[in-house]
């Protein structure tokens, strides 16, 4: 039996936005101990350069629903980013995880071959499905959530490996 596009992308993206969920649910527990608006943590940052939490987890959401939707020929929800504070960056995650959770994995059988094409303001990528995923959503959304997880953490938030990882083997 060969590795589906489905299997190599949904449960992947689905596993990590469940842990970033619990780990902006401890984000939001650490806001009320401390006495942090929630909307100065979503705004945190590591470098003045780089983009804020809230940016971190809209476009982990946007490159797992993008992946879902391109891959199964369907719509992909459109979203505002305009979420500013824990409670309204968990619900983004929870529309996307809801979303992920339609898909079925019929819905991707013959993607790896399918052109992808991906415009930006500076350059345009061109992918078949298999490697859509492989070179670009997959390397794109760990990169993001592991940068809303080492904000967190630094800011003094108490997560682990752990947190990152959720619960591993069987």
């Amino acid at each position: 039996m060969s590795f589906s596009q489905y299997s190599a992308s949904i449960p992947l993206l689905t596993r990590s936005l469940q842990n970033l969920k619990a780990i902006i649910e401890k984000a939001q527990v650490f806001a009320e101990t401390k006495k942090v608006k929630p909307e100065v943590i979503a705004a945190s940052r590591l470098a003045v350069d780089m983009l804020p939490l809230s940016a971190q987890i809209q476009i982990a959401c946007d490159n797992a629903k993008g992946c879902g939707a391109r891959l199964a020929g369907v719509d992909n929800p459109s979203y505002e980013d305009n979420e500013k504070t824990l409670e309204e960056l968990k619900l983004r995650i929870e529309r996307t995880l809801e979303f992920l959770g339609k898909l079925k994995p019929e819905q991707f059988e013959g993607s790896e071959d399918k052109a992808i094409v991906l415009s930006f303001p500076n350059v345009t990528l061109n992918f078949s499905g298999q490697d859509y995923i492989s070179q670009f959503v997959l390397p794109n959304f760990y990169f993001h959530v592991t940068t809303a997880y080492a904000i967190l953490r630094h800011i003094g938030v108490e997560l682990g490996k752990g947190d990152y990882l959720g619960r591993v083997g069987g």
